[in-house]
Order: structure tokens, then sequence, then C-alpha cells
């Protein structure tokens, strides 16, 4: 019986498996050890860049409360930023899984 700790590392590409059996030999770790590690860095990149998109997200609102009443209203070069903003966002994220 397997150990049921052990990772599973079938690859349907034998080109992909190799690529990657070269650099986890290159770094000096095992396969599981290479594909685990860079899975947790795009992990934690995915995550820092969804907490700087809320951090500003919080500033931006923080920006609007503190505003004189009835200054809330974005300017235009506001409402164009929020726009690009979206727009970037909408386009990273296609074509892309978590």
């Amino acid at each position: 019986m397997a150990d049921p700790k052990a990772m599973s590392l079938r690859f349907p590409d034998p080109e992909q498996r190799a690529a990657i059996a070269a650099a986890a030999k290159e770094a000096g770790v095992s396969m599981q050890e290479y594909i685990l590690s860079a899975a947790y860095e795009r992990a934690t990149a995915v995550e820092a860049r969804f907490l700087e998109a809320f951090k500003a997200s919080v500033s931006r609102s923080n920006e609007a409360f503190t505003t004189e009443p009835g200054a809330s209203d974005p300017t235009p070069e506001q409402r164009a930023a929020e726009q690009q903003a979206r727009s970037t966002l909408e386009t990273e994220g296609q074509g892309r899984a978590a």
C-alpha cells in the first residue's frame, strides 16, 4: 500500500515532468517539495495582491466618508481611476484559475 502522506506526481506530458525534475534537482529539493513550494509561493502572491487591493479599497472608502456632506460624489478623475482599476482587475483575472 502506498504511503498516505506521499503526493502522486503523475504528469501526462513527459517534457513537463522532465522540466520540473530538472528545476527541482537544480534547487536541490525533491519534486514534491519543489511543487509544493511553487504552489505556496503562488498562493501567497495571490493573497498579497488581494490584501493590497483591499487596503486600497478601504482607503478610498475612508476618503469618501471623511469628506464634507454633499462632496462625496466622485470627481471625474476619481471615476476614471476607478474604471481603470476595474478594467485592469477584470483583464488580469480572465484566463487564470486561482
